[in-house]
């Protein structure tokens, strides 16, 4: 089971990796009243990694809330 997970593990980083890098190309962004230039790959990493974060925190809560 442990060798399944890093296998898994291993190719979702694998192809996060492709994509981005195949994403280079700067393009502009605008949050609310900002508008600024920057990679796509920045941008992609960013919203995996803001993804992530937010993903493990909704299940840290959620078990939180399942052991009361």
């Amino acid at each position: 089971m442990v060798k399944a997970k890093m296998g898994l593990a291993t190719t979702l980083i694998l192809l996060v990796m492709f994509v981005l890098l195949q994403n280079s190309q700067p393009v502009e962004t605008r949050i609310l009243f900002w508008s600024f230039t920057l990679s796509r790959w920045v941008l992609l990493l960013t919203t995996t990694v803001i993804g992530f974060a937010l993903g493990v925190l909704a299940t840290l809560i959620f078990a939180k809330k399942e052991r009361r």
